[in-house]
């Protein structure tokens, strides 16, 4: 058995990776850990490289990767990391990949697994064409699996709900073509690694949960 959870989340844009790192984290007590979490805390604490990550943002221009993995390879050397890390939402691309490879190995430390979640198009587009954000209050809710007492009206404070730009069909087709452009590659990467597990992401969060902890079995302790 492992010492302690190290994986990596694999799957597209409304695939439920986030949930199911939230679940693995109470798990195991590994760090969940967010590309996007992480890159803002740098840039709000303005250390050395959230400096960086900053002017990039300030100009509406992409991080480069090299940033991105000075993060992450800071990140890892923090002391609650000691008990493992899901990675959510990095690597995203094969260079990224090998650059986690090489800090890893100076950690003198392994991935126990990759969990690819899978998920047919068609029902990434339902699952977040249908999500609703409230203008008032920001809750979320969903006009098939979590309708409103009154459509477009938010339960918890009658707030106005409203469709993110993100959220719009031909936004998320657009969010899947890159992703099928630069992430899947890293499924066949990752299996020719003999690390790859792939998971069913169609059903509801426990189903989910259970086919994770049955491909962990035996990986992570």
């Amino acid at each position: 058995m492992a010492a302690s959870a190290r994986l990596v989340l694999l799957g597209p844009p409304g695939a439920g990776k986030g949930t199911q790192a939230q679940l693995l984290e109470q798990e195991f007590g590994a760090v969940q850990i967010s590309t996007g979490d992480i890159l803002r805390k740098a840039v709000a604490d303005q250390t050395p490289l959230g400096k960086q990550a900053g002017d990039y943002l300030k100009r509406g221009a992409l991080v480069p990767d090299d940033v991105i993995i000075n993060l992450i390879a800071e990140r890892l050397q923090q002391n609650d990391c000691a008990k493992g890390f899901v990675l959510d939402g990095f690597p995203r691309t094969i260079p990224q990949a090998e650059s986690l490879d090489v800090i890893l190995k100076k950690l003198a430390l392994s991935l126990n697994c990759v969990l690819s979640v899978q998920v047919p198009r068609e029902v990434i587009i339902e699952r977040l064409a249908g999500r609703r954000t409230c203008k008032k209050c920001g809750a979320l809710s969903h006009v098939v699996f979590e309708p409103q007492r009154q459509p477009g009206v938010c339960d918890r404070c009658g707030g106005e709900l409203l469709q993110r730009d993100d959220d719009r069909e031909e936004t998320i087709a657009n969010r899947l073509t890159v992703y099928d452009a630069q992430t899947a590659p890293l499924v066949d990467y990752y299996r020719r690694q003999g690390a790859l597990r792939e998971i069913d992401g169609v059903g509801s969060i426990g189903d989910i949960r259970a086919r994770v902890m049955t491909a962990l079995g035996g990986l992570v302790s």
